[in-house]
């Protein structure tokens, strides 16, 4: 809406994001959800409170339209599988609709059309959009010309909030099924921490928990920025970095491995000097983890033989949660779409039995 010829709507998100700075409870009700600062702790429990309501319909044991006519615009300018799917089906099992763009070279966007258009065409078209986007800050950029709320599905090598809430949930369910709490963890974060979005992204959603021991395990070339290490012993946690991965592996609750980010190097060249130089398989977790480890991936994880950083022996390992962790990001984005369109008081009313054979459940 626009006032004598002021965009209103980007007043008001701008306001929100203001109040989110200042430390306030997040209004999430239109707002874009652009980085994991926008959050405080309640705001993330919040997330996750609603996110467990989601069950039900993520397991197909229930089905509900609440948002039967509203349209997603999913806008994916690098590759995706999990992220783009599970926003998708996320807004699909909430009964809505999702139109989809791929990659840069089917938009307008190859002819030269600026972020700023493109924002303000699609939203015109849209509820809600999703967009990912190679250069850091782009979907903060398209987010300011969008009339609609707008989620940040990664940019470049900056942020990837969604991933964050989903791996912080995901942390959280399996620590509780060891008598663990988030506060208080040790987790090491493994691998190309220079340019892994979904690390820089979970290491700042935990500024807001308490007494964190966070081990960062990569060669110095590609270790966490030292800003987010900065603001994390600012919050009050303990940061030891290392590049000798069985004696950073020791004593953590959680192991938190990621894959070499080759399409952020120059050359694939220059990504070899790095690839394969941290893996973990069932011996070397048997040796240097405990025995109740959790083993977590933000996927892909490159399983080719001279990367292999998560190897397929440790597949049937009961504490490997990638696949649970992946499941979850269903149920964070579908919590994320109800509570920005403002339905999660309609969800239990609205929902009904599935009519179609499933199986069981499909998340066991």
């Amino acid at each position: 809406m626009s006032v004598n010829g002021v965009d209103c709507t980007g007043l008001r998100r701008a306001a929100k994001r203001k109040r989110c700075q200042n430390g306030e409870p997040m209004d999430f009700r239109g707002a874009h959800i652009l980085s994991v600062n926008q959050f405080q702790r309640d705001d993330v429990e919040l997330v996750f409170q609603v996110a467990d309501r989601m069950e039900p319909c993520a397991q197909r044991l229930r089905v509900t339209k609440v948002l039967d006519g509203a349209i997603l615009g999913n806008m994916f300018f690098e590759p995706s599988t999990r992220t783009r799917v599970s926003f998708g089906c996320a807004f699909n099992l909430l009964g809505g609709h999702v139109r989809e763009t791929t990659d840069v070279e089917s938009s307008s966007i190859t002819k030269g059309e600026s972020l700023y258009d493109t924002a303000r065409v699609i939203s015109g078209y849209s509820d809600v959009i999703v967009m990912r986007h190679p250069t850091p800050g782009s979907v903060s950029e398209f987010a300011e010309a969008s009339r609609v709320p707008v989620i940040n599905g990664g940019d470049g090598t900056n942020e990837h909030p969604s991933q964050a809430l989903l791996d912080l949930y995901t942390i959280k369910k399996e620590l509780q099924a060891n008598g663990l709490d988030v506060d208080g963890m040790r987790i090491a974060l493994v691998g190309d921490l220079k340019h892994g979005r979904t690390v820089h992204s979970l290491s700042q959603l935990l500024k807001t928990y308490q007494n964190i021991h966070l081990t960062f395990i990569s060669p110095h070339e590609l270790r966490m920025p030292a800003q987010i290490i900065s603001d994390l012993r600012a919050a009050g946690h303990n940061v030891t970095e290392t590049d000798d991965m069985e004696c950073g592996l020791r004593e953590n609750d959680t192991v938190y491995l990621t894959r070499l980010q080759e399409e952020r190097f120059d050359s694939k060249l220059e990504a070899d000097i790095y690839r394969g130089r941290f893996r973990l398989n069932q011996a070397i977790y048997t040796r240097h983890c405990k025995p109740n480890t959790v083993i977590m991936h933000p996927l892909p994880r490159d399983s080719r033989a001279e990367a292999n950083e998560l190897d397929a022996d440790l597949n049937q390992h009961p504490n490997l949660a990638i696949f649970r962790q992946a499941d979850n990001g269903l149920l964070i984005r579908m919590a994320l779409f109800a509570l920005i369109l403002d339905v999660t008081e309609k969800i239990e009313e609205s929902n009904n039995e599935i009519t179609w054979y499933t199986g069981g459940s499909v998340r066991q």
